[in-house]
């Protein structure tokens, strides 16, 4: 049978084809589908807590003492506000607590002298109950002897007059007690709004010197600073951002993973992430979080294949141990793959062996 020149080509591009299938199939068959059943992976990124570092107060920024990259520890001072406003409150508040302070001990010599009237008014008191006491005794001699005609009228009604003015006497001292203790509550009460004046005043100065303690921004923990926002001189709101820092002891990778694999997912699970930068090394970590609701649902959940499209976020976290002894190398944004044991009991494969940079 002769074959033509079409057919031969016809039997050419098939013998192609049949090549190329066959070469797809031995590639697929032979590629690296992962470490099997017990393992379970997803895309994300390395991320990491960040925190701002920013005004409490509206202010002016007076001086930023780190820049972008730097390392910083807990407790280090990272930026100044300025203070003048508040340092010229904090000389008043002291000022005013001097004064309230100078209050208090005047009220206080008023206290006293007024318990000195009160005793000097009782004094005068028994004075004059003394002289009413003789008026009386001498008003009663003579009556008896107006009675035995040995004293006249006239001395009688003098003796009486007597002993009516000692009576008003002691009326009248005895009203000036009255009185002197009357003066002795009204200072103590003086007394005692002016120590509650020296209390607000304290009170005004601990606040105010929390504002200019406040003033001075510190890193709340160690960490890199990623970027600064302001700068020296600008004018911040309450509130207002100057740098963002890296948490570098709280670095992690978030996956997501279908709802029948993150079912066999344990809290502290070994996990393994490999980077696009880095392939040749295999970064340990531990599932850290793992979400109790579905981050993205299809619109209606029916059958079981729906059910599967429920996809969980799940972290895998670096350990801070590992992190101290990198921490130059710690980028956060590079892309990679976190690989998740789901049996415990299943070995890790060769090809995610810890490997991590000397």
């Amino acid at each position: 049978m002769v074959i033509s020149a079409s057919q031969r080509k016809i039997l050419a591009l098939a013998g192609v084809v049949v090549v190329l299938a066959l070469g797809w199939y031995a590639w697929t068959m032979l590629q690296d589908d992962g470490p099997g059943e017990g393992f379970a992976s997803g895309n994300g990124r390395i991320e990491a807590t960040e925190v701002d570092i920013a005004t409490k107060f509206a202010g002016r920024v007076q001086e930023i003492l780190v820049g972008e990259g730097d390392f910083v520890t807990a407790g280090q001072t990272l930026a100044r506000m300025q203070v003048d406003v508040l340092q010229a409150q904090y000389n008043e508040a002291v000022a005013l607590r001097q004064e309230a302070l100078h209050a208090v001990a005047a009220a206080q010599a008023q206290v006293a002298l007024r318990e000195s009237d009160v005793a000097a008014a009782r004094a005068v008191v028994e004075q004059r109950r003394a002289e009413m006491d003789a008026a009386r005794r001498r008003r009663a001699r003579s009556e008896l002897l107006a009675k035995e005609g040995a004293s006249s009228r006239q001395e009688l009604d003098d003796d009486r007059a007597r002993f009516a003015s000692t009576m008003a006497a002691v009326t009248a001292s005895r009203a000036q007690v009255v009185a002197a203790q009357a003066a002795v509550e009204a200072m103590k009460a003086e007394l005692t709004g002016a120590g509650a004046r020296v209390a607000a005043t304290e009170a005004t100065i601990a606040r105010i010197h929390v504002d200019i303690v406040d003033s001075e921004l510190k890193s709340p923990r160690a960490g890199r600073i990623q970027f600064r926002v302001a700068q020296p001189g600008e004018v911040l709101a309450a509130g207002g951002r100057l740098l963002n820092l890296v948490d570098l002891a709280d670095v992690y990778m978030t996956i997501f993973l279908p709802e029948p694999v993150v079912g066999r997912i344990a809290l502290g699970s070994e996990a393994r992430i490999v980077l696009d930068a880095a392939p040749q090394y295999v970064i340990p970590a531990r599932v850290s979080f793992v979400a109790s609701t579905a981050q993205f649902t299809p619109k209606t959940v029916e059958t079981a294949s729906e059910r599967q499209k429920l996809m969980f976020r799940v972290k895998a976290r670096i350990s801070p141990q590992l992190l101290q002894q990198h921490l130059a190398q710690v980028k956060t944004g590079l892309p990679g793959v976190a690989w998740i044991k789901l049996d415990p009991g299943v070995p890790w494969p060769d090809s995610l062996a810890v490997r991590v940079p000397e």
